[in-house]
């Protein structure tokens, strides 16, 4: 081979290199760009770019006159509370929680202007976002209280600021199985502290998963503490713009009198989207009689602003806020009466919040599903609710006790058709399954064997938990102040197995 060819070749590879260095920079801004346009959610601090990345932002923001608190571990402290019965430890959280009630709150958006600039405002919320997140670090060191895993990333609770903030009426939607869980009062609070004439309404999902004299009682429950709410289901109106419809769960319980009652009824799509405009409205008509009264125009300009107070808006803006999996993409998917596209299904991500018209009148804003900060709930019983990704969880048996524990040992054999191991004559004969017990009865009736040989319990514990979460396997909880004995007599109004509507996994919304 010759000098040339040689030199040819050399320049041919290094031409080779280059092309595929360039072509790797432009593949990683396409990633890049890609993964700017999704939302992950992050709700654990024990993954390292989250530590490093909070570490970096207190660098950054703070300088030598704020510095970081010295936090001592005192070995002591847990000797007090070692020798408390369970009954006890609980009565005391319970008062740590009404005391400290006042402190668990949702990050506020710092004061901002239009001629701020964006570097400005952006350095002032991760300044307010920082000392939210250490205010309630300071709880978590109480060890009197469980403060559950919540949401961490700054740009999803910048998206609820948004909503909150275009929006004339808020939507908070709920499961109906257990609405107290999903609701997040400070919510309430932070929309009228943006507005005072800003309401909120409970938008209680899944209705139709209740029997009707429950259903009556948490209509009361909200009635007396004077909550804005109706009850619906996203999955019956789903269907019915399909021209389906879902057999009902419980039947025969109320009359048609009873059902048409406005406090207790399930709404359909177009009562729906009607009462939203109506609330809507009323607020903003609220809301300009207000900037009205409070200015001190001319008389005709007061008569004038009056007649605007009065008259309807062009157009009002309601918007939808939630946890995962309460069924808030499902109800969005229904009221415009299709399909969203470009909606990602990858668990723990989340598009951007996005504005959709239903009419010339009225118009959704729709924010990412996060995790509010609560006390009490166990991270096994947000898995169980699909707060948490059921998909990631690691402790399944936990997980799988707290089904365990809600559904009545009967129904998960009628339901799950297995045969539960029986409680040993000197263990209390009304005790719940074991978790153990429950995955073990599940994997043989179905075969679920792992590579190991041994029964897959993750597997069966997944199912278990999406049947669980999807209504396969019916259960609730009653309203505050309800003696137990009541509550037993509303559980013994079980659902004939057959009688209820089918559901699938699959239906389980994924978007977190």
């Amino acid at each position: 081979m010759g000098k040339n060819e040689k030199t040819g070749l050399g320049r041919a590879l290094v031409k080779h290199h280059n092309q595929m260095i360039q072509q790797s920079k432009e593949k990683g801004r396409f990633y890049k760009a890609l993964h700017k346009k999704v939302l992950e959610s992050v709700t654990e601090v024990s993954d390292i770019d989250a530590v490093i990345e909070q570490a970096e932002e207190a660098d950054r923001l703070f300088s030598l006159q704020h510095p970081t608190p010295n936090l001592l571990i005192d070995l002591d402290s847990s000797s007090s509370s070692s020798d408390m019965t369970p009954e006890q430890r609980r009565e005391l959280q319970k008062k740590e929680e009404a005391l400290h009630a006042s402190s668990l709150r949702i990050p506020r958006r710092p004061p901002w202007n239009a001629g701020m600039s964006v570097e400005e405002l952006d350095a002032n919320e991760r300044r307010a976002f920082l000392i939210w997140r250490r205010s309630l670090a300071s709880l978590e060191e109480n060890e009197k209280l469980v403060l559950t895993p919540f949401e961490k990333n700054l740009d999803i609770w910048r998206q609820l600021w948004r909503v909150v903030e275009r929006s004339d009426l808020l939507v908070m939607v709920v499961d109906a199985r257990d609405p107290l869980f999903y609701r997040c009062p400070d919510l309430e609070v932070y929309a009228r502290e943006v507005d005072k004439h800003k309401r909120t309404l409970l938008l209680v999902n899944k209705a139709d998963l209740l029997p009707y004299s429950v259903r009556q009682k948490w209509a009361e429950y909200f009635c007396h503490c004077d909550i804005l709410f109706m009850f619906w289901s996203a999955k019956a109106a789903s269907a019915a713009l399909e021209g389906k419809k879902l057999k009902e769960p419980w039947k025969g319980q109320a009359t048609l009198e009873e059902m048409d009652d406005p406090h207790t009824k399930i709404y359909d799509r177009d009562e729906v989207l009607s009462r939203l405009q109506l609330e809507a409205q009323e607020i903003v008509k609220m809301s300009r009689k207000s900037s009205s009264s409070t200015t001190s125009p001319s008389s005709d300009q007061s008569l004038e602003g009056n007649d605007v107070g009065n008259s309807a808006p062009k157009n009002v803006v309601v918007g939808f806020v939630g946890y995962p999996n309460v069924g808030k993409s499902s109800t969005i998917n229904a009221l415009v009466g299709q399909k969203r596209t470009g909606v990602t299904s990858t668990p723990g991500k989340t598009k951007h919040f996005q504005t959709l018209k239903i009419s010339e009148e009225l118009t959704l804003c729709d924010c990412p599903g996060l995790v509010f900060p609560s006390f009490s709930s166990s991270r096994y019983e947000m898995i169980a609710s699909g707060v948490l990704p059921i998909d990631r969880m690691t402790e399944h048996r936990e997980a799988v006790q707290v089904v365990a524990n809600k559904v009545p040992r009967h129904v998960i054999e009628d339901v799950c058709k297995i045969n539960l191991p029986k409680p040993k004559p000197y263990e209390p004969q009304s005790r719940p399954p074991l978790a153990s017990e429950f995955l073990r009865a599940y994997c043989a009736s179905r075969g679920y064997v792992a590579s190991s040989g041994l029964p897959d319990e993750t597997r069966a514990a997944r199912q278990i938990l999406k049947d669980y979460l999807d209504g396969k396997l019916p259960h609730f909880e009653m309203p505050p102040g309800m003696s137990e004995e009541k509550a037993n007599n509303e559980n013994n109004e079980e659902p004939s197995l057959s009688e209820m509507h089918d559901t699938d996994s699959s239906d389980i919304e994924n978007t977190h």
